[in-house]
């Protein structure tokens, strides 16, 4: 379990200070890899399918791996795991890089590059999530300021890979990611927590057993997750590798990057909304917001003139980022924190496990339906994925805070024992 010290009242700590670097720095590193690999994959000439295997190369072993992270995270500490996470990207950033400025790398070397990616991400996902609450104490405010800086990232990352693109290379993207994995290990690294006492005596098997049923108990967490499935198969899946084909091939290489980082200015804009509003049913209202994200598919079959292309990914990312804040909070406040991060692996890799798929598919699909067709179809399948979050029971009524009790959903499961780290 984990024993947390008392922390100060006030949340720009030492801590929080290195965490919100290390985790902006991180994402900043995150949010420039798909524009980089599109372009590079684009160049090289292989295609809308290319970038989709790429993509789904890592977002696969991400979604194997990261249940296993959660495990490790839990069971050891998620500092030293994440640590080694960032040295690993920041070497494949490195490897990537180097091909490209050396010549013309085959297809295979660039997707097994994306395969390691996402395994070293599995490792560092599930701790992003545990180490909150052991650097800030208002996890409503704290979650709110780390969706703007996420969102911050997200929009100068795209931007900063349109421009390094447009003017350098592909491979220069690479080489500053690696630079952004390195600052964020760097903070981590300087990080200082207390104790983290832990309980080694369960096997990998039990561990994961508990972290599944934490999660399966909970039908309001397991119910997005099956809507998460579906959004993940028809939109997140195509979006980036189908996007970019029909946002290139209009405005130019530089635009989808200007796009992305428009949707990046929206998180911004949906996370600093999240930090003043705290409603008595967070998942409702993030539902509610998530009617704004059809936007950015749309936006992007459509692909009207740069600046309204920009204002719908502008407007989604509103949507998805205050929808980001409800539920990163309704899960830290409703998940005992010995738990925290095998729920959390499980909750990642049930929402992306459809993404790859999406992803290897989405070439094939738009040279069967049309580009533009299956972004439109894509709108329209996220609206309705909106429809279902208010729709559903469970999800709408779930309360702000954790009740007392730790009332169980699934019947014939009794209640874990209370532990000193749990909210």
């Amino acid at each position: 379990m984990v024993t947390s010290a008392a922390a100060p009242a006030r949340l720009w700590t030492w801590n929080f200070n290195l965490y919100f670097t290390a985790r902006t720095m991180s994402v900043l590193g995150d949010t420039m890899i798909p524009v980089a690999m599109a372009v590079a994959m684009l160049s090289l000439g292989y295609g809308a399918s290319g970038v989709g295997f790429a993509l789904a190369a890592w977002m696969g072993a991400f979604a194997l791996f990261v249940v296993f992270g959660g495990v490790s995270a839990d069971r050891f500490h998620p500092r030293p795991q994440m640590i080694g996470a960032d040295a690993v990207r920041c070497v494949i950033q490195l490897s990537l890089a180097a091909c490209l400025f050396l010549g013309h790398p085959p297809l295979w070397f660039i997707v097994v590059g994306s395969l390691l990616g996402g395994i070293a991400t599995a490792m560092f996902q599930p701790g992003v999530s545990g180490l909150v609450p052991q650097v800030a104490t208002d996890l409503h405010r704290a979650n709110g300021v780390l969706r703007v800086s996420q969102g911050i990232s997200t929009m100068a990352g795209p931007a900063l890979a349109g421009l390094l693109v447009a003017t350098t290379s592909a491979a220069t993207v690479f080489l500053v990611d690696a630079a952004t994995f390195a600052v964020s290990g760097i903070c981590l690294v300087a990080l200082r927590l207390p104790r983290y006492a832990v309980d080694r005596t369960a096997s990998t098997l039990a561990n994961l057993r508990t972290g599944w049923d934490e999660f399966r108990s909970r039908s309001w967490m397991w119910g997005v997750i099956l809507i998460w499935w579906v959004l993940g198969v028809f939109v997140w899946g195509p979006i980036t590798p189908v996007g970019a084909v029909s946002v290139i091939e209009a405005h130019g290489k530089a635009a989808f990057g200007y796009a992305e980082s428009a949707f990046g200015a929206g998180c911004v804009l949906g996370g600093l909304a999240a930090i003043r509003v705290r409603p008595p049913r967070p998942l409702l209202a993030g539902g509610l917001a998530m009617f704004l994200f059809p936007m950015m598919p749309l936006a992007a079959a459509l692909v009207p003139a740069l600046p309204l292309l920009m204002l719908g990914y502008a407007v989604s990312g509103i949507g998805w980022a205050f929808w980001g804040v409800q539920w990163a909070t309704a899960v830290q406040t409703h998940i005992p924190e010995d738990r925290l991060n095998r729920v959390t692996a499980y909750e990642i890799a049930g929402s992306i496990l459809a993404v790859p798929f999406g992803q290897a598919i989405a070439g094939p699909a738009s040279a069967l339906v049309g580009v533009h067709r299956l972004l439109f179809a894509g709108a329209l399948i996220a609206l309705c994925c909106a429809v279902a979050l208010v729709a559903c029971g469970p999800v709408r009524r779930l309360p702000r805070n954790r009740p007392t009790a730790d009332i169980r959903l699934t019947a014939g499961l009794p209640a874990p024992a209370p532990s000193p780290g749990s909210v």
